[in-house]
């Protein structure tokens, strides 16, 4: 599905959550081409977004009426929105990209990383075009350039996940729960299974099959899909953290050929949405706090398996809110506007 060129669109964002919000900020840091901005919601309100205020409009069908791109956030208080109101945007001639699971392992819908797979986003026969799990889209942006060179035949993952990838709720509760454990009160969980705060737990999701959690088989099907290859071995174990935002992940990649470490942080260095932490002489690496707010995937610790010609271990971290849902939801539109 292409876009007509315009000077300017007609947006319309579902959901004034954590993830909305980040979208309106991305939206203006960016410079996109917007006509009319509609913010829709369950019920109407009004929102300030770092000094500017939007009126939040509640959702309905004709609300899709001449919008040309429908950013659905995905956000906890709009679940079951893109379900509801995709179809209608699309119906009025709307194109939807959407950050929420609902149609991302759908076949006829692509699931777009604009570094690694942006051919895939002209292929929105539906008019729908999903945004992938947070984990997943750092994972693939690191990935991409290493597999383009030596064919990777295995990943294993290990995902230390902020507390803002569970909503608003979560994080409210990380903040609860710390306090409540340096006065000395008692700590009871509720957004999370186990207390988030001093403490971390390998359990992100329901558990499914083969006793891995549903987050963990995102990241395995999700890289299947967005990088055309079902031969890759990715395995995950999700970690919940006590970060705010901002998502790590511990990669061993193998691949099918002997790896050159150098070419590889030559490639990684050279990729669009890369940027390179890695001075360990003088502890340069990436870290959740220095990465909030910021739209690139950092990448460091890289280095090769010295038991293993064909191994190698790097450190990826991306803000979960920006690269892992807001910014790369507009950086699909952003791909849509150009072609």
């Amino acid at each position: 599905m292409i876009m007509r060129k315009k000077s300017k669109y007609n947006v319309a964002l579902i959901g004034a959550g954590a993830v909305g919000i980040e979208m309106l900020r991305v939206l203006k840091e960016h410079n996109f081409p917007i006509g009319i901005l509609k913010v829709l919601a369950r019920s109407s309100r009004e929102i300030t977004v770092d000094g500017s205020v939007y009126q939040v409009e509640a959702i309905s069908p004709q609300a899709f009426d001449g919008i040309d791109i429908a950013l659905f956030a995905g956000t906890e208080g709009e679940k079951g929105a893109a379900v509801t109101y995709a179809p209608e945007a699309v119906k009025r001639g709307a194109i939807v990209i959407d950050n929420g699971a609902d149609f991302r392992m759908e076949p006829d819908v692509p699931l777009v990383v604009p570094e690694v797979n942006p051919k895939d986003a002209k292929r929105a026969k539906r008019g729908i075009i999903a945004n992938p799990n947070c984990s997943t889209i750092q994972l693939v942006v690191a990935l991409a350039p290493i597999h383009k060179i030596y064919k990777i035949k295995r990943v294993i993952v290990s995902t230390y996940q902020a507390a803002s990838g569970a909503g608003s709720k979560a994080v409210d509760e990380l903040y609860n729960q710390t306090r409540s454990f340096l006065e000395g009160r008692e700590v009871k969980p509720d957004a999370f299974a186990k207390r988030i705060a001093f403490n971390l737990f390998p359990h992100i999701g329901g558990f499914a099959d083969c006793d891995f959690t549903s987050e963990e088989w995102k990241m395995v099907k999700e890289t299947h899909k967005i990088m055309h290859s079902e031969k890759i071995a990715v395995s995950a174990t999700t970690v919940r953290v006590p970060v705010k935002t901002g998502h790590s992940e511990s990669v061993y990649i193998e691949t099918k050929k002997p790896l050159d470490i150098d070419e590889v942080k030559k490639a990684l260095a050279a990729s669009p949405g890369i940027h390179i932490i890695d001075d360990v002489k003088n502890c340069g690496y990436p870290v959740p706090s220095d990465v909030e707010g910021k739209d690139e995937v950092f990448v460091g610790r890289i280095r090769k398996d010295p038991y293993n010609e064909k191994g190698m271990w790097l450190w990826v971290v991306a803000d979960n809110l920006r690269k892992g849902a807001a910014t790369n939801a507009v950086q699909i539109a952003e791909l849509l506007i150009k072609r």
